[in-house]
């Protein structure tokens, strides 16, 4: 990204998307084959491994985008107590995502639920769209973990997007034909009990 002479680029934002810890809300795909309580077990152990040493880290802002809108939850449990929250918009996750962003020249946004995502990650999607327009952190199922995108970036960056499928991020690349894009490492995400016995087999 090209600045000119004491310019200086604005802060970066980073967005963790995170859903209220509640019994049978979370991971519902994931439940269906492990259970209600271990899926949430499963999801509030990821959530503070995650979001904490990313909130605390002072390279970025960061936000934490919440789902339902107002719910009450013990969210200090999970990241810093100044850690600033607002709610997701309204509609599918292309949605919630593009609303979240839409307002941050320079953001980053990444789910709460990724075991192996670290603030490493982070800095290198935030060192990326310094000579990219966008970002992605590819997932193993053909999704993606993590999405950046600096001022230049379409319209309707998730228009049209198959989401939870193996067609998810081939989509989303098509609305960003004609831009630079940069692509992190692939990291796999857990959704089902199958996930989870390959993550821990990697393990």
């Amino acid at each position: 990204m090209m600045r000119c002479p004491g310019a200086t680029m604005p802060r970066p934002v980073v967005i963790l998307f995170a859903r209220a810890p509640r019994l049978g809300a979370v991971k519902r795909r994931l439940a269906a084959g492990i259970g209600d309580r271990a899926a949430l077990r499963f999801y509030t152990g990821t959530l503070a491994a995650v979001a904490r040493p990313i909130a605390r880290d002072r390279r970025w802002r960061t936000l934490l985008a919440t789902t339902p809108r107002g719910a009450r939850a013990p969210w200090q449990r999970f990241v810093p107590r100044a850690t600033r929250r607002i709610g997701q918009v309204r509609g599918d996750l292309g949605a919630r995502m593009a609303g979240a962003m839409r307002r941050h020249p320079v953001a980053v946004l990444a789910g709460s639920d990724i075991p192996a995502l670290r603030p490493a990650d982070i800095a290198a999607a935030i060192r990326a769209l310094g000579r990219a327009d966008a970002v992605f952190g590819p997932a193993e199922d053909g999704g993606y973990w993590l999405v950046g995108m600096g001022p230049r970036r379409p319209a309707r960056p998730f228009a049209g997007v198959r989401w939870s499928t193996e067609h998810t991020l081939a989509d989303t690349l098509r609305n960003f034909r004609g831009r630079r894009v940069a692509l992190l490492r692939r990291l796999q995400d857990v959704d089902t009990a199958e996930d989870l016995a390959a993550l821990r087999t990697l393990g």
